[in-house]
């Protein structure tokens, strides 16, 4: 007769019983949502990596507030190309027109405002529609004609070159009425009383520090509501720091300057809006539907062709809005304006997140890919780096951001 004894092993402490269990479990659960929202944070923390290299490096120079205040003005345009190319990269489709449309429309801008003595805010008005209007030819011939984007931007980006020789006729031409150039170049009044720092610039700031706490508890109770998987308590309130921290940091520094630049403004505005469409409203929903599985968006309703008309559409009018904001910046219309914008803005796109498969990214990511393309170039002048190392620096960064995107994406299908 045998006794058949079981040896049982003792349960694991549940999480909040014990130090170094509580310790543990919780370091865990950090690692465990850092890896899931990598996408999200890897970007994030890369801009952190290269602020804090290229000030070490720079003495401090890269974070002074007059040098804050450049970058703002120096890449506003890109960040307002990089908005419109992300949506037309989420919905699967490439624009290499970008770059000769923003010189087009600088160029018609002069040859309206300075040769003929039209009124800018008309001016401005009539280059937006023009914008719009070569948007939505390139978009028919690619969502009603079946025609792929790469070659009809590619046929744009010579035609709008072409075009822009054409208007010139070689010749640089400005200056630019005072209005438009106070679009780009100025900053918001001074206001209040003297406290050594631009006073409204500090509402601002803490303005969108309240929208950002406000946003980022929305979004996860929506979240929590749908029964979606969120990031750990621990890991959202240390992204919520690191946004507050970021934003009050680039607050005082613009308020310690000149305040902030009317451009951020309209950025500011742009952000807001596009990101609202793009996470709350339809139009929004069958941008990504149609990047993410064409077949099944037809079959659930979405109207393809449409929505990438209109993709197009709206790329063209960032584009023009982003040549007026160019050209202001320079007072001067000239032929050789906007030479690779449309790669800069694309870099941007993948760099923040955008995947080349279509159906992937975010407004806010192709800003903080713009952010990191601007961060570079600044810094790398700044050392004094040639601009042929600049080139093979930004290729390695974009290459590592696509090849990060497609290593992600296989671990997350294994």
């Amino acid at each position: 007769m045998s006794t058949d004894v079981t040896a049982k092993t003792p349960a694991p402490a549940p999480p909040g019983k014990g130090g170094s269990a509580t310790g543990d479990s919780l370091l865990q659960l950090m690692l465990d949502g850092m890896r899931r929202n990598m996408r999200q944070y890897g970007m994030l923390f890369a801009l952190g990596l290269i602020v804090v290299l290229f000030a070490v490096w720079t003495d401090g120079d890269l974070l002074l507030p007059r040098n804050v205040s450049n970058l703002v003005l120096q890449n506003s345009y890109i960040l307002i190309l990089a908005i419109g190319m992300m949506l037309v990269i989420i919905a699967g489709h490439i624009d290499l027109s970008v770059g000769s449309l923003t010189a087009f429309v600088g160029a018609v801008g002069a040859v309206l405002m300075v040769n003929n003595d039209i009124a800018w805010p008309i001016a401005l008005v009539m280059c937006l529609a023009i914008g719009a209007a070569a948007g939505a030819a390139q978009g028919f011939l690619i969502a009603y004609l079946g025609i792929p984007s790469f070659i009809v931007t590619l046929a744009g980006m010579l035609t709008f070159r072409g075009l822009t020789e054409i208007f010139l006729e070689g010749q640089t031409i400005g200056p630019f009425p005072e209005g438009l150039q106070k679009v780009a170049n100025s900053f918001l009044p001074e206001v209040g009383p003297n406290t050594n720092y631009h006073n409204l610039t500090l509402l601002l700031g803490l303005a969108v520090i309240a929208f950002v706490v406000l946003q980022e508890l929305r979004d996860r109770k929506r979240q929590q509501d749908f029964a979606l998987e969120v990031p750990p308590t621990n890991l959202f309130v240390l992204k919520l720091v690191a946004l507050v921290a970021a934003v009050a940091t680039v607050t005082m520094l613009l308020a310690s300057y000149k305040g902030a630049p009317i451009v951020l403004l309209i950025l500011g505005v742009l952000v807001v809006g596009y990101g609202y469409v793009m996470r709350n409203a339809i139009f929004g929903r069958h941008i990504y539907a149609i990047g993410g599985n064409l077949p099944a968006a037809k079959l659930s309703g979405v109207k393809d062709k449409k929505v990438t008309f209109l993709v197009f559409l709206n790329m063209g009018m960032l584009a023009a809005l982003a040549g007026l904001v160019f050209a202001a910046r320079f007072n001067a219309a000239s032929p050789k304006a906007g030479l690779n914008f449309e790669l800069e803005a694309i870099a941007a796109s993948f760099i923040g997140g955008a995947s080349m498969s279509g159906g992937v990214g975010t407004v806010l990511g192709a800003i903080i890919g713009g952010v990191v393309l601007g961060v570079l170039n600044n810094g790398m002048n700044l050392v004094g780096i040639g601009t042929d190392w600049q080139q093979v620096i930004k290729g390695l960064v974009l290459l590592a951001a696509v090849g990060f995107d497609v290593w992600n994406k296989r671990k997350v299908g294994s």
